[in-house]
């Protein structure tokens, strides 16, 4: 565990030749070029790196809005009528973050015969380009593009549109499209992808949200800039692109959200893209929900006065932990940033600096640190570090619990996760262990000793790349002497099936709207091998109904009950079912 070793991480004899995979982009960019959407047109720019240049020179704050409904015809309603509505009570909307459904990542002439979840389709490259032309706002499509099997055939579609803001790099390191295991076809696409995006005359920016990669993933804020800095080095040094960060989701501490911002400035010379809502913090409440949204955004709004970056920022809607936000609930939460912004001005001088730039400074010094001893470490591996194909590969196979453990810059120390003291510790990680400590405190102790006497195993596994309620289940039951199986994220039935046999029972959390789908799925692959164990499904029971008109995800508890699956609405659920297991009863 303390040597990496080439054979292990690149077993293939031979891989695709990165300099012809890079000729390959550069000649398909003298077709594949960027065409003119409202916005560029509106604001007579050539480019959103442009336009956000010059409004971090003014000063001006800016907004990003998320959206993407399952129908072609609403999201193309939405991208005109949201920034109409925003601009009728006197503001502006300078950016939208089009969710994509993730079947988008499979090549197109595949993707019929794929899983879907909820979000937007687009069947054509005149879907993409008919989109942005609804209203002067950037396009930015983030997820499912760039870091996909079809990175290449959606960036030529985005290019079109007018995007010069293409992403989601992130989701390459950590993300894996349900029965897709070519990563080097994958990792050959992205290649290309970013190279095309290099060789356009105009600067397109390739989006990183780190949230969606490793980031969440680590449990020292300094490997998340350390993750920057990588993905610097790959992008920029090695094929000639600019990539632009985007964080947010699972920074609740304020100083740290500050301080990470300032950091990133410090190692950065790109615009950002967005800073994203801290959508761990929404709870089921919405009226709470308006507290949680000005916790935040009240943090990112006065870090861009002290110091612009570009980054736009993110009023999540106060629905966002319930369902998919509608056209409405998205204005009122721009409307709700855009007064808050008008009535925050002189709070940044009640912010102590002095703490913020020292954390800043130790973000910043860990990081370099973490990059160069990243770097030195796969030298070291025999792994080519100045070949941009074999460093895709090699940072992705190896993963972020590892890279973390054998070089992050923290002291090793024994009894903590990764087993190194954190330089400065993730806020959510501890989050999560304070949860399950608490948790474990709550339940009773006839619950612990049954769970504990029955020696149990479980194979714990995600749907998706949401990895937070995997994390918190596997702690939980590590502290209650069961034995956990790795299930993997976004992990296909059959390999859930696979590694479950010889288990008692399988834990799966869920976020992505697939619940229904990817239930019955393992319940034909348990049923393939003759496995009869309880199934727990945690987190988001939500599917789309293919004949609703609404598009919109439905709540799909009672067909996942009819099949024998337990539902679960929190942990404690699926502790009571174990303990009765151990008894001698069963999970019902």
């Amino acid at each position: 565990m303390n040597v990496l070793d080439r054979s292990s991480i690149i077993p293939e004899k031979e891989l695709p030749d990165s300099s012809a995979l890079l000729d390959e982009a550069r000649s398909l960019s003298k077709s594949a070029t960027v065409g003119r959407c409202a916005f560029l047109s509106e604001f007579d720019v050539e480019s959103e790196s442009q336009y956000k240049t010059r409004l971090m020179a003014s000063g001006d704050l800016m907004f990003h809005a998320q959206f993407g409904f399952r129908s072609f015809e609403k999201s193309r309603r939405a991208y005109a009528e949201i920034a109409e509505k925003i601009s009728d009570e006197g503001y502006r909307l300078d950016r939208y973050g089009i969710c994509l459904d993730w079947s988008m990542g499979y090549p197109a002439a595949e993707r019929n015969s794929r899983p879907r979840g909820t979000g937007l389709v687009l069947e054509s490259l005149e879907n993409f380009v008919e989109l942005t032309q609804q209203a002067p706002v950037a396009p930015h499509f983030g997820d499912f593009v760039i870091g996909t099997p079809a990175s290449v055939e959606n960036t030529v579609a985005a290019l079109a549109a007018g995007s010069t803001c293409i992403g989601n790099l992130g989701q390459y390191f950590t993300f894996r499209m349900p029965h897709w295991d070519d990563d080097v076809f994958t990792a050959k696409e992205t290649l290309k992808a970013l190279a095309l995006c290099a060789s356009q005359p105009t600067e397109v920016l390739v989006h990183s949200n780190l949230d969606d990669g490793f980031a969440a993933l680590f449990c020292d804020m300094a490997c998340a800039l350390g993750a920057v800095l990588i993905e610097q080095y790959i992008v920029e040094e090695l094929i000639g692109c600019r990539v632009s960060h985007c964080y947010g989701h699972v920074y609740s501490d304020p100083v740290t959200r500050f301080a990470f911002q300032r950091a990133l400035a410090q190692v950065t010379n790109t615009p950002g893209s967005m800073v994203y809502g801290n959508t761990t913090i929404f709870v089921s409440q919405e009226v709470e929900n308006y507290a949680n949204l000005a916790s935040y955004l009240l943090v990112d709004i006065c870090a861009q006065r002290s110091i612009p970056t570009g980054h736009a920022l993110n009023p999540v809607p106060v629905t966002e932990a319930l369902r998919i936000p509608d056209i409405d609930e998205i204005v009122d939460a721009h409307l709700f940033a855009n007064r808050l912004a008008e009535r925050s001005t002189g709070y940044e001088s009640l912010f102590n600096l002095e703490v913020v730039d020292d954390t800043a400074g130790q973000l910043v010094k860990g990081a370099r640190r973490f990059k160069d001893r990243v770097l030195e470490g796969l030298q070291a591996a025999e792994i080519d570090i100045t070949d941009p194909l074999e460093m895709l590969l090699a940072v992705r196979r190896i993963g972020a619990k590892r890279l973390e453990e054998m070089f992050g810059p923290g002291q090793e120390s024994s009894g903590v996760l990764r087993n190194r003291t954190p330089v400065v510790r993730a806020k959510t990680v501890a989050a999560l262990e304070a949860q399950g400590d608490g948790l474990v405190g709550r339940i009773s102790e006839g619950v612990k000793n049954a769970i504990a006497d029955a020696e149990l195993i479980g194979c714990v596994t995600s749907t998706d790349v949401h990895e937070y309620g995997k994390i918190l289940v596997e702690s939980v039951l590590d502290q209650l002497g069961v034995r956990v199986i790795d299930g993997g994220v976004c992990a296909d039935p059959g390999v859930v099936v696979g590694l479950a046999e010889g288990a008692d029972f399988i834990a799966v959390s869920t976020y992505s709207g697939v619940a229904l789908e990817y239930a019955r799925a393992l319940r034909e692959e348990m049923e393939r091998i003759e496995l009869d164990v309880p199934v727990f499904l945690g987190g988001k029971l939500n599917q789309v109904d293919d004949s609703s008109e609404s598009g919109m995800p439905e709540d799909a508890s009672r067909e996942l009950q009819a099949m024998g699956i337990v539902t679960c609405s929190d942990v404690e659920e699926m502790l009571e079912a174990l303990a009765r297991m151990g008894k001698g009863g069963n999970s019902d």
